[in-house]
């Protein structure tokens, strides 16, 4: 019988593998991992300790705040203010960045962006929610406090980033720039054990995953493009939870669709708390991940906490056939090229 391997366990010996590891990275995904573990609970729970449901409040973006995305962040930012290895936190909750303290006069080495809980208006129909987070090495000094530049970084400056998923079973995913890793939470000993080691996105799949309700608020090239997916009898699935589609996507192969709409032009999901750390790890796991105009989602320049964007990410095989319809029917593309 293979002998289990922790979450703990496989941070600390591919820490080991690199001479100039100090440990501060190795100790804040742990934190993170710790900070999910409490998250799973309530979120299984939650109907038990009224958790459930709406406050009676908007976030950042505008957007109805269910109970347990208050509790999960107020958790990542407990677990996180305390770890010593982290200098501030943005959530998609919150409008502004939150400094942490200096630790022996010395500042953490690095800042986190995380959406606390992905999918939460799932949770009162009991369907998979998750957590994603990106971890950046700050720009600014340590002997100082973070300023909002620290977290307006492209995400090929992504350290680390990562998903969990709290499903039928709880996994966390996350890569540190070498291969993509798994680890499903074993209930009976609290701890979450290697599953999925070094994932590889098929070439293509049987999957692609759009609101298709909003298809006439699309362009015409993703409206053509949805429709050559329907006449391959590719099979429509859209949870409506980012973390689950591409969670599927990653393991089965298709294309996650969330084109830009006449509501919002500029596309609706946010490019640092959902979409820079979701396409670090579909890249990692031999993936693309692009906007409408085709530009490479991590190579986009934040200019704001809230930016939104749109995005297209999975199979590359799938990608490339969508690319060709968008070189083909968007007008916009034309006229860049011209």
């Amino acid at each position: 019988m293979q002998r289990i391997t922790t979450l703990d366990e496989f941070i600390i010996t591919r820490q080991k593998s690199y001479s100039s590891a100090t440990g501060e990275l190795t100790g804040l995904l742990r934190d993170i991992g710790l900070a999910a573990k409490i998250v799973n609970r309530e979120v299984n729970k939650a109907g038990l300790i009224n958790i459930l449901g709406k406050f009676d409040q908007e976030n950042s973006s505008g957007e109805q705040v269910a109970k347990l995305d208050i509790y999960a962040n107020d958790r990542l930012i407990e677990f996180l203010k305390t770890s010593g290895e982290c200098a501030g936190l943005a959530s998609e909750e919150l409008e502004d960045i939150i400094p942490f303290p200096a630790r022996n006069n010395k500042y953490g080495k690095y800042v986190v962006l995380v959406d606390p809980l992905d999918g939460s208006s799932n949770i009162d129909v009991n369907v998979s929610v998750g957590t994603i987070f990106g971890i950046y090495r700050r720009l600014g000094n340590e002997d100082s406090p973070v300023d909002l530049r620290d977290f307006l970084q492209k995400g090929t400056e992504l350290v680390a980033a990562g998903y969990v998923i709290y499903g039928t079973s709880t996994i966390l995913v996350y890569s540190t720039g070498d291969g993509v890793n798994g680890f499903t939470l074993d209930p009976t000993i609290g701890e979450f054990c290697l599953s999925h080691r070094d994932i590889k996105i098929p070439a293509e799949g049987p999957y692609y995953s759009v609101n298709q309700g909003y298809y006439l608020k699309f362009d015409l090239e993703m409206r053509r493009y949805i429709d050559y997916c329907s006449d391959l009898n590719l099979r429509l699935r859209y949870i409506g939870t980012m973390v689950a589609d591409i969670h599927r996507i990653l393991f089965q192969g298709g294309i996650f669709l969330y084109p830009n709409t006449r509501k919002y032009p500029k596309g609706k999901l946010r490019l640092l708390y959902e979409c820079n750390p979701l396409s670090y790890i579909v890249e990692q796991a031999g993936g693309q991940a692009v906007n409408t105009n085709l530009e490479r989602i991590l190579e986009m320049e934040p200019e704001e906490l809230h930016q939104r964007t749109s995005v297209l990410m999975g199979s590359p095989k799938m990608i490339e056939e969508m690319k060709d319809f968008v070189l083909k029917y968007s007008p916009n593309i034309h006229s860049e090229i011209e």
